[in-house]
């Protein structure tokens, strides 16, 4: 007897669903980057300044949730100033994908859910030795329950 995803069958009744299968290659890449997401919300890989710098590559920007577009250096300067959010221990996150797409670059997609704010991420990550770097994020917002 085989077993069926909530999400195998919502793609099976759902033709406009993308099938998201990470290919077995790169489930190391899918896993050192899921410990990151959501990203700069993980103390554990930055919480100074500093820190914020490495981790994001000095042409990254992001398209939050709102469908504004934010620079580097206004993402750095917001959380310099963040005060930690004890809601976060609460977020969930789920279906993450992986997809390479070059030589050290890849795209991490996934759901986040805060409470009853839903988002669909994308974080293209860049390898850089033994380091990632964040080169480009998007939040879209799917729905307030």
């Amino acid at each position: 007897m085989s077993r069926t995803s909530n999400r195998d069958r919502q793609q099976a009744s759902d033709p406009a669903e993308p099938e998201l299968v990470t290919p077995p290659g790169l489930l190391p890449v899918l896993e050192a980057l899921r410990r990151r997401e959501p990203i700069f919300h993980r103390p554990e890989f930055g919480s100074t300044r500093a820190e914020f710098e490495r981790m994001a590559a000095t042409e990254f920007w992001e398209i939050g949730a709102s469908g504004r577009r934010y620079s580097r250096a206004h993402v750095l300067d917001v959380l310099e100033h963040r005060a930690p959010d004890p809601a976060e221990h609460s977020w969930k996150t789920r279906d993450f994908h992986c997809r390479e797409l070059g030589p050290d670059t890849y795209l991490l997609t996934y759901t986040l859910e805060q409470g009853e704010r839903v988002s669909r991420r994308s974080t293209v990550w860049r390898r850089a030795g033994d380091e990632w770097q964040i080169v480009f994020h998007q939040g879209t917002l799917v729905r307030v329950l």
